[in-house]
This record gives C-alpha cells, sequence and structure tokens, in this order.
C-alpha cells in the first residue's frame, strides 16, 4: 500500500478547512454572478442564477451605490476566486496526489444534501462513499477495486434527529434538483414512510439510524423530523459505526465539507456486518466488500502506526457484550489466515500502546 505525498495531505487539510469555511458564507451560489441594470436612470445590483430548468433567474439585491451591499459583491468575487483554488486543488489531489474522487451522482447528491444541512444537522456519511475519503485521511493509496458504488447511504443518531429541532428542505425536492426521476421507494414493511429514494437508472440512496432497542421494530421505518420527511430504517450496530465522526471533505468539484465514522470504527464496523450478510445473491457480493475494505483499513492503520486507534474501537465493541464478541469471531473469520495474522499483530501492538491486555477474536487464542 502506497503512502500518499506529505504535500498531498495537507493540501487535504487545507482545502477540508477552506471548503467549510465556505459552507457558511454560501448566501449566493457561486455558480451564478452579480450584475447591474439601470431603470430609470438608477443602477442596481441583481443576482442571476440557474432556475434548475436549464433557464436563469434573476434576483433583485439593491442599489449600486450602497456601500455594503458593493462589499457583498466584493467578497462574492473573492469567494469565486476561492472556489476556482478549491477546484484546482481537488483536481491535483485526485489526478497526482492518488486522492480518490467519488463519481459524478454520487458527489452531485453529496453536495445537495450538505448544502441542504444534513451534515450541520449531524448527518454522517457512511458506506462506500464514506470509505472513499480515507484515502486522504490515512495518507494511503487504496485500491479501486474497494471503492466502487453505486449508491449512497446516510446515517443519523435517532435521538440527535429528535432533540435537534430544525430540519433538512423536503429531501425529494433536494435529490430530484440533481436527477428528477429519483422516487421514493416503498417500504418492504409495507408502511408509507420511506427511507430509501431510487432514480430510473436504479442509483439508490438510503437513510439509517441507531437501534439499540428491541429487534421486533428492526424492520420498521423511524421518524426522523430532521430529515426532510424521509425516514429512516434502524439498524443495529450503527450507533457504534457513528459515534465520535470526524470531518473532512469529498473530493468533488471545489469540495463538500462531510462528516464520516472515524476509520478505525469503519474497520470493526464492517467486521460485524459482514458476518450478518445473506449468503446468496447480493448478500454475498456485499459481505466480501465488507471484508475487503476491513482488510485494507487495517493494513492502512497498521501503515501509519495508528494501530492504537484499532484497538481502542475494538475493545469498545467486544466489550459491549456476547453478540458482539459473536460477530466479530465470525467476521475474523471471513479473513484468510495472513489477514487474520496482520490482525492479531496490529491488535497485540495496539494493545500494548494503550496499556491494555487485548481478547483476540481467534479460537486458538
Amino acid at each position: 500500500m502506497k503512502s500518499i505525498d506529505l504535500m498531498y495531505q495537507t493540501m487535504l487539510a487545507e482545502l477540508a478547512q477552506r471548503s467549510m469555511d465556505a459552507a457558511w458564507t454560501a448566501d449566493f451560489p457561486p455558480e451564478g454572478r452579480f450584475i447591474t441594470s439601470e431603470v430609470k436612470g438608477k443602477r442596481y445590483w441583481y443576482f442571476d442564477h440557474a432556475d434548475g430548468s436549464g433557464g436563469k433567474k434573476r434576483r433583485y439585491v439593491g442599489p449600486a451605490d450602497d456601500p455594503e451591499i458593493t462589499q457583498r459583491v466584493d467578497d462574492f468575487k473573492r469567494d469565486k476566486d476561492d472556489l476556482r483554488a478549491r477546484r484546482r486543488m481537488v483536481s491535483s489531489l485526485t489526478r497526482e496526489g492518488g486522492m480518490i474522487a467519488p463519481d459524478a451522482i454520487s458527489g452531485d447528491i453529496v453536495a445537495a444534501l450538505a448544502a441542504g444541512g444534513l451534515f450541520r444537522l449531524r448527518g454522517v456519511l457512511i458506506g462506500t462513499l464514506a470509505f472513499q475519503t480515507y484515502s486522504g485521511i490515512l495518507g494511503v493509496r487504496l485500491p479501486m477495486a474497494a471503492l466502487l458504488t453505486g449508491d449512497a447511504d446516510l446515517a443519523q443518531d435517532y435521538a440527535i434527529s429528535h432533540e435537534v429541532e430544525d430540519s433538512l428542505p423536503p429531501i425529494v425536492q433536494l435529490l430530484q434538483a440533481v436527477d428528477p426521476t429519483f422516487r421514493p421507494v416503498p417500504h418492504r414493511s409495507g408502511s408509507a414512510a420511506s427511507s430509501a429514494f431510487q432514480t430510473a437508472s436504479g442509483y439508490r440512496v438510503e437513510f439509517l439510524t441507531s437501534n439499540r432497542g428491541s429487534d421486533d421494530h428492526i424492520d420498521q421505518p423511524s421518524r426522523m423530523p430532521a430529515l426532510g420527511g424521509a425516514s429512516a430504517d434502524p439498524l443495529r450496530f450503527l450507533d457504534f459505526l457513528i459515534r465520535d465522526p470526524i470531518r473532512t471533505v469529498l473530493l468533488h468539484k471545489s469540495g463538500v465539507p462531510v462528516t464520516v465514522p472515524a476509520p478505525e470504527r469503519y474497520a470493526v464496523h464492517k467486521l460485524i456486518v459482514a458476518s450478518r450478510r445473506r449468503t446468496d445473491g447480493q448478500g454475498v457480493l456485499k459481505r466480501d466488500k465488507d471484508i475487503r475494505q476491513a482488510v485494507l483499513l487495517v493494513e492502512a492503520l497498521t501503515q501509519t502506526r495508528r494501530q492504537s486507534d484499532l484497538a481502542l474501537a475494538y475493545t469498545e465493541a467486544w466489550d459491549r457484550g456476547p453478540a458482539w464478541e459473536d460477530g466479530i469471531r465470525a467476521g475474523v473469520a471471513l479473513f484468510s489466515e495472513a489477514e487474520q495474522r496482520d490482525l492479531r499483530d496490529a491488535l497485540r501492538i495496539g494493545g500494548q500502546q494503550i496499556g491494555e491486555a487485548i481478547t483476540m477474536p481467534f479460537s486458538q487464542e
């Protein structure tokens, strides 16, 4: 596994900060432009931007001789210059730095949800789109075979959704602004609520939430007040994955600020969910992908001397009880012998670093 040059890791950190800063000052879309127009002998500022249907929409701003508005226009020009610079940074990071950009539809969807406020409302990007960001976070080149996806998975803690007293705009509107064919997917339970949305071509966006209660309700969608009318499927073990997420940037266009799970939690979580996949059809493919991603993250965390992070996440999961222990053991059993040896070494070193004796998930231990 090749390391990414420190110069590009530093550039990623700068891009992430600048993208986050820009998200706070996005009163006017950077794709638009300010113009002046004379009306009855006086000049006024207007703002032209796309209306979503191929045309343009004009918004009145104010008198051209208003110093506050003139300052706003100057700030916009500066921000637009920054946007161009950030796009060049994204291009450099992906073409030269060896980091991963999402496919265009995935990037546009995450960007739309981010602009709508999903990550401000403490949503978390999970699944393979989150995995794609770990190349930059860990400073290693991840193989493309483990990075391909045809969907976007988002999560929000159930309690948070009920406590923030705020919401995304209607989720269908956000998604249809990217692809007009997005439609709610009928829930398998027969409920009128939808936790997934799909395009005519089959691209799927799914919302998940934590479930720490009885499995009696696992097949029922949870009402999520902060998700703009979307519900979410409760998923066992998800609370572990999305606890203490980290901020980074998705390398799409000028950079999309996102929140993703910590890579060590992602690795341990994949071990557990892989063991619970169905063993037919798509279940086998998803299980193999889970294991591949877990193996790669163990290797990356070892290479970057972050075994202590892995050990801490592992012991937290292991200490949650027999169901968690069984899931970890079953997941590790899907590793090859060499991969099991690498995991054992990483946990042993990590245990030494945190001063704890690690209970190993291997039958011979």
